[in-house]
């Protein structure tokens, strides 16, 4: 919706362009409410006047610092100030005490050195050019003044640089809470350093970030009376746990996997690894280097990294026969045995990877082959085996490898938070959320979903906090403002979550009927959102299924949404793995409680109900703190940095109007 302002002939406005988002013209002609533009490419065009939006011919030439500033606060005259600032390196900008950071795909050394930190400390919000550096200074002097927690919230889409930006507030908060190393290493080095580890374990390249979170990350740091960290701890939510299986082209598997693959020789001959084209579960994309990066260099650094956060050499050993283990595991392949609907190894080769993870893991090869290829069901009279087709032991194998890698990545977290330490008579802390960015590509299965509801909920709590609580204050204080107009997603989350008949209700409900397809659960979301303006039934499909989004419409296949959604341990997988030889691998599978093994079936628990809570407690989190009773809401504050892409294709110097 246009602007209210006067347009006269000779008024300069923007218009949108299906092929430049925006385009900047000079009114030609008015006849009542159609407007003549001669635009600045030399066409004219005739708009409706509330299509027609105002631009400020005054503006500076390289933009404003600070966006409140500019005349008009519209789509076109953000993105353009955004734009002008970006061609000379001014990375950041502030929208009041929101910060603006748009990734600028190349290192930009200079903004982050020792002295850049020095110049910022202390300094007022606003009283230097905008900076990551000043958020965390603000929050870091009001939890010293007014001894109030803060949290730094890190939005934007995937690749947009959230975790760039998360690592350099963790660096400026060191710089100002750092203390000298006295005995080994310090809490704020052991938190810098568990960086690359969990990246090495948590990321990957997907179409638009070669350096993907896959997983969402709270890091909570803690500070003692005198405003030194004193303590941490690692939040880890969710990890994608389907990635570990299954890749498409020209994405990536997690790094650690191609980090190993380039491992010194001795341990590419102790692994029995190859190249990753030879692994199933990285050959799915042709893509297994990233430019200007070396796997070789990055599994030594990522090795002195779990070092430095106190993983022992024995346990990283462990680590990494896990690691080779799921590669191994991925390429047993099955065909059907002599008896109806059963499976055995395809070939020679399958067998050679089967008797091979068995030895990574230090398990019985013969009760790993039965783990994947048969299933015992109890009943009160007796025990039965039932053998498993090929497709069906397929399938069993790769639920294997998800749970495996899930588990170690837990164990990381869980040894990274325990090395670290906690300081529990901890007054104050500072939390920084890092979290996955909206995403939209080409092909959008159920994990674009949960993370794309995630960020609705952020989204909604955003606006609830910008527009609702400043509006809402300028009223309280009679303040002269004029409404500004921003998507109330409530609809949509309602679409998503709602019981009893949103989408993830009925997702649960498919996943719980034996003979439930993706075709059937479709053909129930048509039926129950046939008349949702945020559901949309593609036309060329049978079983996708569109949702309007804030951030625009998203297709999602739903073809494997009742397998990606289902998550428990197979009770043959727990059992196989809880009597390794291996300590570690036993104890990433603790033994259950009798009652549970003796009845060999595992409860129904989903993906998609985890996500549905996860947003709540993220929220939660940062509301108010659980181990710090004295923390509570209104004590509490909160800062926001808004990561931009700023060009799908990643070149550094280009700026897309589109954005």
């Amino acid at each position: 919706m246009g602007t209210s302002v006067n347009i006269i002939v000779g008024s300069h406005v923007w218009i949108e362009d299906p092929h430049v988002a925006w385009l900047d013209g000079e009114v030609h002609k008015i006849n009542g409410d159609q407007i003549e533009i001669l635009t600045s490419n030399g066409n004219k065009v005739v708009r409706k006047l509330s299509e027609v939006y105002p631009k400020d011919v005054e503006a500076p030439a390289g933009g404003v610092d600070d966006m409140t500033k500019l005349s008009y606060l519209h789509e076109p005259g953000v993105l353009q100030n955004l734009k002008s600032r970006y061609e000379l390196n001014e990375i950041y900008t502030y929208t009041g005490n929101i910060l603006i950071a748009i990734n600028p795909f190349q290192k930009l050394p200079h903004l982050y050195t020792a002295h850049m930190m020095q110049q910022y400390k202390g300094a007022p919000l606003g009283e230097l050019s905008p900076h990551v550096f000043a958020v965390a200074d603000v929050a870091y002097r009001a939890m010293i003044n007014e001894k109030k927690s803060n949290s730094i919230l890190v939005s934007g889409e995937s690749g947009a640089g959230k975790t760039e930006t998360t690592k350099m507030l963790m660096q400026y908060l060191a710089f100002l809470g750092g203390r000298a190393a006295t005995e080994g290493r310090t809490v704020e080095q052991q938190v810098l350093e568990s960086n690359p580890v969990l990246e090495a374990f948590g990321n990957a390249k997907t179409v638009r970030n070669n350096n993907s979170s896959r997983f969402g990350k709270f890091v909570e740091i803690q500070f003692d009376k005198h405003g030194r960290i004193s303590g941490a701890a690692i939040r880890t939510y969710l990890l994608e746990r389907s990635r570990v299986c299954q890749i498409s082209d020209p994405e990536r598997n997690y790094h650690c996997f191609y980090l190993l693959c380039a491992a010194p020789q001795e341990e590419i001959d102790r692994y029995k690894l190859g190249h990753p084209k030879t692994f199933h579960y990285l050959n799915q994309s042709n893509c297994h280097e990233l430019v200007g990066v070396s796997n070789a260099q990055d599994y030594l650094a990522t090795r002195r990294a779990m070092d430095i956060v106190g993983i022992s050499k024995e346990e990283q050993e462990a680590i990494f026969r896990v690691v080779a283990a799921i590669l191994h595991i991925g390429n047993i392949d099955f065909t059907k045995g002599k008896e109806i609907d059963s499976s055995v190894p395809k070939d020679a080769k399958s067998k050679f990877h089967l008797n091979t993870s068995a030895e990574l893991l230090m398990c019985d090869p013969v009760a790993l082959e039965d783990a994947l290829c048969k299933r015992v069901m109890v009943t009160p009279e007796e025990v039965i085996k039932r053998s498993l087709d090929p497709l069906s032991a397929a399938v069993s194998r790769d639920g294997l490898a998800k749970t495996l890698y899930s588990r170690l990545f837990d164990w990381l977290v869980d040894k990274i938070n325990v090395s670290i330490g906690q300081d529990s008579q901890s007054k104050c802390i500072i939390g920084v959320l890092d979290i996955y960015g909206f995403e939209s590509f080409k092909h959008n299965s159920f994990e674009q979903f949960c993370i794309n509801f995630t960020n609705e909920k952020l989204q909604q709590h955003f606006n609830q906090h910008v527009f609702k609580m400043e509006q809402e204050e300028y009223t309280k204080e009679a303040i002269d403002w004029s409404y500004i107009e921003f998507v109330d997603n409530q609809d949509v989350l309602d679409l998503i979550e709602k019981k009893p008949g949103g989408i993830i209700v009925l997702l649960d409900e498919a996943c719980m009927f034996p003979k439930s397809t993706h075709e059937t659960f479709s053909n129930k979301l048509y039926q129950t959102f046939k008349n949702h303006k945020r559901f949309v039934k593609p036309k060329l499909s049978r079983t996708n299924f569109i949702i309007s989004h804030y951030a625009g419409e998203v297709q999602y296949q739903s073809d494997q949404f009742l397998d990606k959604n289902k998550d428990y341990v197979v009770a043959e997988h727990q059992d196989l793995l809880s009597a390794s030889k291996c300590s570690f691998v036993a104890g990433l599978f603790p033994a259950l409680p009798e009652e549970t093994k003796s009845s060999k079936t595992s409860k129904f628990s989903s993906i998609g109900s985890r996500f549905k809570v996860f947003p709540s407690l993220i929220l939660c989190v940062l509301d108010i703190y659980k181990e710090n009773v004295i923390c509570t809401p209104h004590l509490h504050q909160r800062k926001f940095i808004r990561s931009i892409i700023s060009d799908g294709a990643k070149i550094s110097p280009f700026f897309g109007f589109g954005v």
